[in-house]
């Protein structure tokens, strides 16, 4: 991901998410030097992702796929990318959080070896009032 992506980035997050990331957050991330990837087809942008890692740990901060290309292997691929950019860091455990009612993301994740470890609650903002946040792990 680049500057130049960030327009295409945020309609997608605008059209996958109803309490989107803000440009700031993205241009943050890339400033801050944080691994973050776009998949492209043909020229459109239709995901991308963000990884911090230090100390040992990797955390994805966003993952997500255009809703026009959901369900067809993206987000595996883009997890499968941030788990191997994970090990080149040396990290050793990889941690997310996600809306228990992110039904696809959960099984993704758990198709992918992550643990539900514990429960943040009113982690994320919602329609009527707030929604916890599963924390999952992946041991490397």
């Amino acid at each position: 991901m680049t500057e130049a992506d960030l327009e295409q980035v945020m309609r997608i997050e605008r059209a996958a998410y109803p309490y989107p990331w803000s440009m700031g957050n993205f241009r943050d991330c890339l400033q801050a030097g944080y691994s973050c990837w776009v998949a492209e087809l043909d020229g459109e942008l239709m995901a991308y992702s963000v990884l911090v890692a230090a100390a040992g740990e990797g955390h994805v901060l966003n993952c997500c796929v255009s809703p026009a290309w959901q369900g067809l292997g993206y987000g595996r691929m883009l997890m499968d990318q941030l788990i191997d950019t994970a090990r080149g860091h040396g990290v050793d455990s990889i941690y997310l959080e996600v809306r228990p009612s992110n039904l696809a993301a959960l099984h993704l994740y758990q198709k992918l070896g992550f643990e539900g470890i514990a429960l943040r609650r009113g982690y994320y903002p919602a329609d009527h009032g707030r929604e916890d946040a599963l924390v999952m792990r992946l041991k490397l």
